[in-house]
């Protein structure tokens, strides 16, 4: 199997023989070993104490042999520590895992584990070409545990992503479908006379709110509510962040956000859109990009994945005077060469460049 490793460890492969087509395909079972174990709390039983497999089974009144067998798996796959006949938490099992510590991703972790039935479905969604349970209305809380869920996944990658953008000059930010804010509040602590906005629906709003009342920068944020599919963006901004949004739209709504966020930018303004943006000429790259699309085609009604070149014509036709992809530091990234800036006409303002940048080739050798 040919393959490479990207800015997250996974393998992107290219299969050439029915060996490789195995190997592929059994991928899953590390998968569904990890979320056995969040289905079954284990984690969180373990908490802070070392067990013996014959005291953890009559503690939690499972069989000593099917413990056994998974918590040796949780050991090889780093989850789990293993002296002798003694197991206990890693640091990570012992934090983000466990329900019992306040670093605990309950949402993103019930996020992920609804996947792996959601992605099972996924003829239906090929067959229909429509998103899964479409006809479903939204259950109440869903968006509130969506948005903490967004901010669980970006909690540690925000800061490394507002320590690389250069936003020397700009006085004014809005975080555009930002959800939970987490990048918002990554730029206000990096640069202390910048002033931001979310804007979102309002129960995303509430969310960031709350997240905001625990920062002291949180003073600088404040909150627009607003449906930027369907209305004008209300004021004006140097720049607009844009993260993770172009993907849930079709190649028509995001051309008309494009003209909106054009709208909302002071001259010579920046729109920054962080996505997983395809890069090769045959738009199959990087692997984790097409592979969000199939998200796409799961849950959304419109969403897909697109290429920067594509996305840059629609931003020229919306008006934007230039674009360029910035590229962050190998393993920082959010997505692989997944920053697109755009320029408005106008004077020229300093700022949001990318503090390094890498050459193409070096960005794709990881």
């Amino acid at each position: 199997m040919v393959s490479a490793t990207n800015r997250r460890g996974r393998v992107k492969p290219r299969i050439t023989s029915f060996d490789e087509f195995r190997d592929a395909v059994s991928a899953y079972r590390l998968p569904r070993i990890l979320l056995t174990a969040l289905e079954l709390d284990l984690f969180t039983k373990i908490g802070t104490r070392r067990w013996t497999i014959p005291q953890l089974a009559k503690a939690v009144s499972m069989s000593e042999r099917g413990l056994s067998i998974l918590c040796r798996n949780l050991a090889m796959s780093g989850l789990l520590t293993k002296t002798g006949p003694v197991y206990r938490n890693s640091r990570l099992a012992a934090t983000a895992l466990n329900a019992r510590h306040a670093a605990y991703r309950k949402d993103y972790l019930k996020l992920m584990a609804s996947h792996w039935q959601d992605w099972a479905r996924l003829g239906e969604s090929v067959r229909t070409g429509r998103p899964l349970d479409e006809d479903e209305p939204e259950e109440p809380g869903y968006r509130q545990g969506f948005t903490w869920a967004m901010h669980y996944r970006t909690l540690e990658t925000a800061p490394k992503i507002a320590a690389q953008v250069d936003l020397h000059g700009a006085a004014t930010l809005l975080d555009l479908g930002g959800g939970p804010g987490t990048y918002a509040m990554a730029f206000l602590s990096k640069h202390l006379r910048l002033r931001a906005a979310v804007g979102d629906r309002p129960a995303a709003l509430e969310v960031a709110r709350e997240i905001a009342a625990t920062h002291k920068a949180g003073s600088r944020l404040s909150y627009v509510p607003v449906d930027f599919t369907q209305e004008a963006i209300p004021g004006t901004y140097d720049v607009i962040w844009y993260s993770n949004v172009l993907h849930i739209y079709s190649p028509a709504t995001n051309r008309a956000i494009f003209r909106r966020a054009l709208a909302a930018l002071n001259p010579g303004g920046r729109l920054l859109i962080q996505d997983a943006l395809l890069h090769d000429r045959e738009g199959l790259h990087p692997a984790e990009a097409s592979l969000f699309a199939v998200s796409m085609l799961l849950f959304t009604e419109e969403g897909n994945t697109y290429s920067a070149k594509e996305t840059s014509v629609w931003l020229k036709e919306a008006g934007f005077a230039t674009t360029k992809v910035l590229r962050m530091k190998p393993g920082t990234e959010d997505w692989e060469d997944g920053i697109l800036e755009a320029v408005a006409p106008g004077a020229a303002r300093p700022g949001t460049r990318a503090r390094r940048t890498q050459s193409r080739g070096s960005s794709r050798a990881r």
